[in-house]
């Protein structure tokens, strides 16, 4: 699992288009470790207390604005206790002019200066969220993952038990292949995404075919990118002497990320359809989110079908 992800501010540059208008010494190899920016609003009146200088920095109008109202002399002190943390940069948004005691203070200490066209809001959004997805804990785990009727299924199991045979057999029925045999897990917030690694996106290997092209042989429809992960379901060969939930009221979760996501175990054996296994227990999944379980409500019917029949007993011993 790569928990310890990080992003170079390099990076930020390029994927904004941002001006550089001072580079740090340390502008090549600096990075941003964690998703947080900050406006330094109540750090240009001298308060640092719980100031993060592993945050990237945003000034906009309203600091702009609060600092002209400084003497040169005093903007100039401002961003020296500023500077004086090790800051992975100060972006200015809005395109607005930089102040040159800022820019000789950013000089001196050695700091990244960069200004954006956006406004602060704007691009303390955009950066929020890129930062999410780059710097989001991933793990690689061996299965399937398919989107089903929108539910995003992951299959696990032994190799050889049918994986791959169950995933052609749902693309034939119009459902879409998202990855093969390795699945990059991304935990972004309380949900998970998969997608495949780039080198095997879009194949599939079949034993005693060999890898296919899912795109090329069935058309794009029949591939997605990624999609979060609703439901796991795991694979295993029957075994006779094992219990099986016939009514399906055991709800079980597998931990993923330390995210919890629903998990159904399906007994693997000669002429059950497992395609059309999973796309049952995606529709069932997808109706338990939305409030309504099966199991739960057939259970509800036979107590209450009991309850009526016992009591209809006790009416009848009572007046024979």
């Amino acid at each position: 699992m790569n928990t310890n992800r990080s992003v170079r501010v390099k990076d930020i540059v390029e994927k904004f288009q941002m001006e550089v208008i001072n580079k740090g010494t340390d502008y090549d190899t600096e990075i941003l470790t964690i998703t947080d920016v900050n406006r330094p609003g109540l750090q240009f009146i001298g308060f640092f207390d719980y100031f993060d200088p592993r945050r990237l920095q945003i000034i906009g109008k309203s600091e702009v604005t609060f600092l002209r109202g400084y003497s040169a002399e005093e903007r100039c002190k401002r961003f020296e206790d500023l500077f004086c943390y090790e800051i992975p940069a100060l972006v200015i948004s809005r395109n607005l002019d930089v102040f040159p005691e800022c820019l000789e203070m950013a000089q001196k200490h050695g700091r990244t200066l960069l200004r954006t066209k956006y406004t602060s809001v704007e691009f303390t959004a955009m950066t929020i969220d890129y930062l999410n997805h780059a710097l989001a804990p991933v793990i690689t785990r061996h299965g399937v993952l398919v989107d089903v009727y929108g539910e995003g299924v992951l299959i696990f199991g032994d190799s050889g038990i049918g994986k791959s045979e169950t995933a052609i057999e749902l693309i034939k029925r119009g459902h879409r292949l998202v990855a093969d045999d390795a699945v990059e897990i991304t935990r972004i917030g309380s949900t998970l995404s998969g997608t495949a690694p780039e080198l095997i996106r879009n194949y599939l290997e079949v034993r005693g075919v060999g890898v296919i092209d899912v795109e090329k042989l069935f058309g794009v429809g029949a591939v997605q990118d990624s999609t979060q992960i609703d439901l796991v379901i795991q694979f295993e060969k029957w075994e006779d002497d094992k219990f099986y939930d016939r009514l399906g009221l055991d709800e079980n979760d597998t931990t993923i990320l330390d995210v919890p996501v629903p998990q159904i175990t399906i007994p693997v054996s000669a002429g059950r359809n497992l395609a059309a296994i999973v796309e049952l227990a995606a529709m069932n999944n997808r109706q338990k989110k939305h409030g309504f379980n099966s199991a739960r409500e057939f259970a509800a019917q036979i107590d209450g079908h009991i309850d009526r029949v016992t009591r209809e007993n006790e009416l009848k011993n009572q007046n024979p």
